[in-house]
């Protein structure tokens, strides 16, 4: 593809700020060809690309004749310092993670029946793992975030080298930050019943990187605080972090043992099963939440099906204006497979907490073009 005019600003802002956009810098970076492009959806946001806070991770991929593959990483101003909110991406390492506690445990398993005290309802492990990934709830985060607690979830995560990351908080609870864990109530049969202990977990220290304050106010109850919005106590999930734990659960004989989940074969089927499978094969609305409800990539900006031959095992995130997808797109019927991480901020009034993002006219067609334009360019490579 022919780079335009405005993509010379966007390859020199690339290279300004990062002297390395590219593995190899004689060949083109695929992510400078996909936002060349000529449709509006991502010119809009090419031609005032910092005002978007755009970053971009894609990884080529390429299998030898052993069916063995190989990866080949592209960047677009990835900056691991550079913060923004991950939002509702913070749910994949927590389901990964809670699943490989379970497989450590021998008296609890997927299926097992509990409910958080005080709480009314009763679920399972499965449940939760797979409305996390079908509808990206908020409570069934929670729940695994309650069996697990922030010093569990962060130290076991290091110990992976999965990082730099920092898990702090619930979502959308009113005691979202309490450093204290609510305990499971656990059935084990239909005679014994058994529960966790509350765990008190180190309180988050503020995070010292760039960007942590944004906008120009936000919203405390009815009130706007015309000051700039601080995340430095919120959950951190850079993408490159995001993307390679990715790569860990996709491909995980490509990391040394030390480096991935031990899931074991029925919890890693469960994981990969809930990540690609579309909200109404778990029985929700298609009308409510259609295929693409949490694929961002291809597929955001409409409301068709998606072919079956298109598998993409994913996790977005949006939330105070930020527009995150994490994936690995894998079409069977044209032997195509890469992984694609982005992140968009669209909040044009600078305001946070005001429900006024242009997450549908803007982010989610930009990230949605993007997705295919990286899409068509695996379809004409050789």
């Amino acid at each position: 593809m022919r780079v335009k005019s405005n993509s010379i600003i966007i390859l020199a802002t690339c290279f300004t700020l990062f002297a390395s956009c590219t593995t190899d810098t004689r060949e083109k970076n695929p992510i400078l060809q996909a936002l060349a492009s000529t449709d509006e959806k991502i010119k809009k946001v090419a031609d005032s690309i910092q005002q978007y806070q755009v970053q971009i991770l894609f990884t080529q991929i390429n299998r030898n004749t052993k069916n063995i593959p190989s990866f080949t990483d592209y960047r677009f101003q990835v900056n691991d310092s550079n913060y923004f909110y991950p939002a509702s991406t913070v749910k994949f390492p927590i389901a990964v993670l809670a699943l490989e506690k379970l497989a450590s445990q021998d008296t609890l398993h997927t299926n097992t029946q509990s409910y958080i005290e005080g709480d009314s309802i009763e679920t399972t492990f499965e449940k939760e793992v797979n409305k996390i990934f079908a509808v990206s709830d908020n409570d069934a985060y929670n729940r695994l975030f309650e069996y697990m607690g922030t010093d569990y979830i962060n130290e076991n995560l290091h110990k992976k080298g999965v990082q730099p990351v920092r898990i702090s908080h619930r979502l959308s609870a009113p005691d979202a930050d309490n450093v204290k864990t609510k305990p499971l109530v656990l059935y084990l049969n239909d005679t014994t019943v058994t529960h966790t202990d509350p765990t008190f977990n180190k309180s988050p220290k503020r995070l010292q990187l760039e960007n942590l304050t944004k906008g120009r106010g936000f919203f405390n109850g009815d009130s706007v605080v015309l000051e700039p919005f601080d995340f430095s106590l919120k959950n951190y999930l850079p993408i490159t972090t995001l993307h390679n734990l990715m790569k860990r659960v996709i491909f995980p004989d490509k990391f040394k043992a030390e480096e991935t989940f031990q899931l074991g074969q029925k919890s890693r089927k469960l994981l990969l099963k809930a990540m690609h499978t579309l909200p109404a094969e778990y029985g929700y609305n298609p009308e409510t939440y259609y295929d693409s409800y949490g694929k961002f990539f291809i597929y955001g900006d409409t409301k068709d099906s998606i072919p079956s031959y298109i598998k993409i095992y994913n996790k977005v995130g949006y939330a105070y204006g930020t527009l995150t997808d994490c994936a690995y797109v894998h079409d069977t019927k044209n032997n195509i497979e890469f992984l694609l991480t982005a992140t968009i901020l669209v909040n044009k009034n600078g305001i946070f907490n005001d429900n006024i993002y242009e997450y549908e006219t803007i982010g989610i067609p930009f990230l949605a073009t993007l997705g295919r334009e990286i899409y068509q360019q695996e379809l004409n490579r050789k």
